[in-house]
């Protein structure tokens, strides 16, 4: 089968397309999906050019992505959930990394059925982006019913289905977001008309002074601002949830990326170096009188199939700035440099596993 893979740690310039064994049925809980659609997000460029190596020893060719959306191909002898033919969409595991690919495969508990208002392009945006943003918003001690939320980078793509679920799910009273002067107009136009109540324009207004102290119950951290923003934070219980500054040891330890089966340990230094970041930021939090945590995704078919439900009630729209042919390899290099910048994009990119090849 064709796969999108990395010769070794390296920037999007060294992608390759390559032919590699297509993944066989052979514990009770697999599930081969033919792939339609993946999208990229910011942790498999990253990851693809070596950011978590020294704590985990990657093989190579390195397989990349971790989002996908296709048909169910085969399922192992205990799979009850699924069958042949559905159509389903996953975030797949550390140990089954790469959904850039026509096949991926993956015990069941980590794959739900698809939106059926989506296609497989908008289904593939949803997971990893999607699923972090329901596991933040659920960190909040108690409801965020009437209260207020502020995501940043609101046409991001964990920001666009942060805000959504905000509003939409969790019945944030009030959500606030920045984006840049052309993309002000677009927030109602993709996110839906009266989803977001205050949008900063951050590159003529800093939230810091826009936004009054003291005066956000919540705020999903995606641009790796946590401290900075935490004098908005309500004193007492405000709660700033970050997936973008740093772990602590013990949280990447314990983390899924971790979860492979050679299970690494962190190496003593880096954990020393994260612990003491990690202490200064919840030092910060102290002193505002404000909580912070760092999460990392915990990816689960559950979770995938409330968002499939949000969908489906019309509470989560699919934000696709640009679909590439995954045979595109040019065009994939581009489109992987966009996300490894991590500037000026819209939504998620989606790669488009067009259904004609010999399979191999």
């Amino acid at each position: 089968m064709l796969s999108i893979t990395a010769p070794e740690y390296t920037k999007p310039d060294g992608y390759e397309l390559s032919t590699v064994a297509k993944p066989a049925v052979e514990q009770p809980t697999d599930v081969l999906i033919k792939v339609h659609a993946a999208s990229i997000n910011p942790i498999d460029v990253k990851k693809a050019d070596g950011v978590m190596k020294m704590a985990l020893q990657d093989k190579f060719p390195y397989k990349i992505g971790y989002d996908a959306a296709g048909v169910v191909e085969e399922v192992g002898s205990g799979v009850t959930l699924f069958k042949s033919g559905d159509e389903v969409y996953v975030r797949l595991p550390e140990s089954a990394r790469g959904a850039w690919a026509e096949f991926a495969m993956c015990p069941g508990s980590y794959i739900a059925l698809k939106p059926k208002n989506m296609d497989f392009g908008d289904a593939a945006s949803l997971p990893l982006a999607a699923m972090t943003a329901l596991q933040a918003l659920r960190e909040y001690k108690g409801s965020l019913e009437g209260k207020t939320v502020f995501i940043p980078a609101g046409l991001s793509g964990t920001g666009a289905y942060g805000i959504q679920l905000a509003k939409n799910v969790f019945k944030a009273g009030k959500v606030i977001t920045t984006v840049s002067t052309s993309k002000v107009p677009k927030v109602p136009e993709l996110l839906g008309e009266n989803v977001v109540d205050q949008i900063i324009d951050y590159t003529k207004d800093d939230p810091i002074n826009t936004i009054p102290a003291q005066s956000v119950d919540f705020i999903f951290d995606t641009t790796g601002q946590a401290t900075e923003f935490m004098p908005l934070l309500v004193k007492g219980s405000g709660l700033v949830v970050s997936i973008s500054t740093a772990p602590s040891g013990a949280t990447l330890q314990n983390s899924s990326v971790m979860n492979t089966p050679e299970k690494p340990r962190l190496p003593i230094a880096a954990r020393l170096f994260l612990d003491a970041t990690d202490g200064l930021r919840h030092l910060k939090a102290r002193f505002y009188g404000v909580e912070y945590k760092y999460i990392f995704l915990d990816p689960n078919g559950k979770d995938l199939t409330v968002l499939k439900d949000a969908a489906e009630e019309g509470k989560l729209r699919a934000i696709v700035g640009l679909r590439v042919d995954l045979k595109d390899i040019e065009k994939v290099r581009e489109a992987s440099w966009q996300a490894y910048k991590g500037k000026g994009g819209l939504g998620k990119t989606i790669f488009e596993v067009k259904q004609d090849t010999v399979e191999q």
